[in-house]
């Protein structure tokens, strides 16, 4: 049976990539778009003004569509709006992201006492005893000082807290969540974390770093199936909603637990976006042996990606630095891995013949990252491993060139640069800035440049991300022509980098990515025309349609079902 389906879906797509004509009926579309500007992502074919879609694959893309219309077919007038290709993210905590969007937001806290009177509140919305978490605070707009248990016991009383930073490299803890986690002033710091102290005392004062929130999370309750699932159906319609059809996740609770609740959905077929999960790095031999009896997946969802971490954030101040940082002189940063530890699972992984994703923030840390990689093509003989540095935030002159001769990808978040560009220059010198987020750098250098979130550090909205690389102008208005305008790069650069590039990062460069005769109908609808609208009106525009597969999951602020 799957064999004659092959065959009729072979032949469908070699007729449909013929110039349109006289067609049979069971090659006729199901869905024609037309009179609309379509940025197909083809080279071959860059824009088209129609398309024409059979069940989940694309017909037929060009100019007159027409022939391919039946008695059946729904035919829709785009009215000159742009379609392009269904957003990729290619770096998600999707489960976390479903449950932040239920929990405690302290994102717009922009005072100690904006901070306290939202957890008050929340604490006092609650009538059960679950942990407080979430939080995604930026310390840096609240003054630059890092928040302390005491702001908070007051309102949290012995119901335990834990909220994190929003690049989640640190996360505030309370007295009773230490308590909990058996943390004093006589616990000792663990390799690859930091217990921040008070310098008078010596007694944690609640701000754990990098490994250190590990001795909490250890002592959080772990989440049901059904709590799962419903974060994952959260995180799908605020995907849908952004015209993301597709994450590459890259785990929120451990990895397996994610892949696990992604292939529960999947069986009972509520799984509504594409999902590429990744595991962590050390469990490459696990993995190995998953992929060996079970495959890696089909076209909703895949596997068969590890995770790992060099160092920490620019934020947390453990982002791994030749050189010290200029508000904090007495550290270069953390290495949360092992290093030898580290290189052997990523050599061990790649002969396996699994895909490397390693987060690497400080200049150090991604030279180090692509020293390794480079021994695993010495070891291999070639440079087929498509190879991932996750961030690639802060790079040395001589790592620009490196990602394309190594065909390492950089995989990046565009909206952190206007993020982080507010008060980057309190930690680093021009020196070092001058190549962070060095988007055209990087594909002038040949690199194979992907974009996406790191949701929810940054929002999963691919149109914010665009505008940032584009725009380069920080959250506080200060750069108005670009932070390092230099590295500012164009719209389609910027498109080609949430789709096609993206595709390819994940494997799946025939079947995503481009809008083009025998791939999966995913795109999306646009209200404006990025093309000619000024580059600061792209984060107002919106996504009007979502089709994944074919079929329409999301329309003018709602999802379909």
């Amino acid at each position: 049976m799957k064999r004659l389906m092959l065959l009729f879906s072979l032949a469908i797509i070699a007729l449909a990539s013929c110039h349109p004509g006289s067609h049979p009926a069971e090659t006729k579309a199901t869905v024609i778009y037309k009179n609309a500007r379509i940025w197909t992502g083809d080279s071959s074919l860059p824009e088209a003004t129609s398309m024409a879609i059979r069940d989940s694959i694309i017909l037929y893309v060009g100019d007159n569509a027409d022939s391919l219309s039946g008695e059946q077919t729904e035919v829709i007038d785009a009215g000159g709006q742009l379609i392009v290709p269904g957003f990729i993210d290619n770096h998600t905590h999707f489960l976390s992201g479903g449950y932040q969007l239920a929990s405690v937001n302290l994102r717009n806290a922009k005072s100690r006492e904006e901070f306290v009177s939202i957890l008050k509140t929340y604490a006092g919305s609650l009538t059960d005893d679950r942990w407080i978490m979430g939080g995604d605070w930026d310390h840096e707009a609240m003054g630059g000082s890092l928040p302390i248990k005491e702001w908070v016991d007051s309102v949290t009383g012995t119901r335990p807290l834990f909220v994190s930073r929003y690049d989640g490299h640190m996360a505030l803890a309370n007295s009773e969540a230490l308590k909990r986690a058996g943390i004093d002033k006589h616990t000792k710091s663990p390799a690859g974390g930091e217990i921040v102290r008070d310098p008078k005392t010596g007694e944690p004062t609640g701000v754990l770093k990098d490994a250190a929130m590990d001795l909490v999370y250890a002592k959080i309750p772990a989440n049901s199936a059904a709590q799962l699932n419903e974060m994952l159906q959260r995180a799908t319609t605020h995907a849908l909603m952004n015209g993301v059809t597709q994450v590459h996740d890259v785990g929120s609770y451990g990895g397996w637990t994610d892949l696990e609740t992604f292939t529960r959905a999947r069986k009972n077929n509520t799984l509504n976006v594409r999902v590429y999960s990744m595991v962590p790095v050390s469990s490459w031999a696990k993995m190995a042996a998953y992929v060996k009896d079970s495959g890696r997946g089909d076209d909703l969802l895949r596997w068969g990606a590890l995770k790992g971490f060099v160092d920490g954030s620019l934020g947390s101040t453990t982002a791994w630095f030749y050189q010290p940082y200029l508000d904090q002189p007495n550290t270069r940063g953390l290495l949360i891995a092992d290093t030898s530890e580290l290189s052997q699972q990523i050599l061990a992984a790649d002969s396996a013949g699994l895909q490397v994703a390693i987060h690497a923030i400080g200049d150090r840390a991604n030279d180090w990252l692509l020293d390794v990689f480079e021994e695993a093509h010495r070891r291999r003989g070639n440079t087929a491993s498509r190879f991932r540095i996750e961030h690639a935030q802060h790079l040395s002159a001589a790592a620009i060139g490196r990602f394309a001769a190594l065909n390492v990808i950089p995989s990046m978040q565009p909206y952190h640069a206007i993020d982080d560009g507010r008060w980057a220059a309190r930690r680093l010198e021009d020196d070092r800035l001058k190549r962070t987020y060095a988007f055209k750098s990087l594909l002038d250098a040949g690199a194979r440049l992907t974009f996406g979130s790191d949701w929810t550090v940054g929002p999963l909205t691919p149109l914010e991300g665009i505008y940032a690389a584009v725009t380069r102008q920080t959250l506080d208005g200060a750069d108005p022509d670009g932070w390092y305008p230099e590295q500012k790069i164009t719209v389609e650069q910027a498109l080609r980098c949430y789709t096609v590039n993206n595709a390819y990062a994940g494997y799946q460069e025939n079947k995503t990515g481009k809008l083009k005769a025998g791939m999966l109908a995913d795109f999306v609808v646009l209200s404006e025309d990025l093309f000619n609208i000024a580059p600061e009106k792209i984060r107002e525009v919106k996504v009007t349609r979502t089709i994944l597969n074919g079929k329409l999951v999301y329309e003018n602020g709602k999802p379909v079902h």
